[in-house]
């Protein structure tokens, strides 16, 4: 059986077709998570069931793009101030992986959207680590259950999931 939380976002995001992921994979179903973060209700009952998660951290930082908006969010509850992680540094500006304030010496906590294979988290984990920061934990939304966890546990990751495939189609196997 479904939570209702699982049910919503399953209805508001489920895709069928065929989709290529960032991964490379090819999908006949997608998990389109704008659909459900640009629904304020639901983006912020998504980030609740992800405040819960968190373990002592002092930062918390948002995966460009879909991690943004979470991380935004459960800034909002927490009180806990954010970065926004982008994929690469800008070659203009301030030219940072990492936009917002410091985190040399503080427990970050990744927060991302969809969870698949953990190669967007683990090319922006490097680059934070070597700015000093303490990344030992990422929270998502989703975990696709399709070897992100064991990948980023490689690593030294720990992933924490509000909700996984297996909850969201729950109620199709019924």
């Amino acid at each position: 059986m479904p939570t209702p939380l699982a049910r919503r976002v399953y209805d508001a995001c489920h895709l069928t077709g065929q989709f290529r992921l960032r991964s490379g994979q090819v999908s006949d179903e997608y998990f389109d998570k704008y659909l459900f973060e640009g629904r304020p209700e639901l983006l912020r009952e998504v980030a609740e069931a992800m405040v819960a998660l968190l373990p002592e951290c002092d930062v918390l930082a948002g995966m460009e793009m879909g991690g943004i908006p979470l991380a935004t969010v459960m800034s909002q509850l927490t009180g806990l101030p954010t970065v926004f992680v982008r994929k690469h540094a800008k070659d203009y500006g301030t030219a940072k992986v990492a936009e917002g304030g410091p985190v040399d010496g503080r427990r970050v906590v990744l927060v991302e959207d969809v969870v698949t294979t953990g190669g967007a988290l683990l090319a922006s984990c490097g680059p934070l680590r070597s700015m000093g920061a303490e990344v030992e934990t990422v929270v998502c939304a989703i975990d696709r259950e399709q070897g992100g966890r064991e990948n980023l546990a490689a690593e030294g990751l720990r992933l924490r999931s509000a909700l996984t495939r297996r909850d969201l189609e729950a109620d199709l196997a019924a």
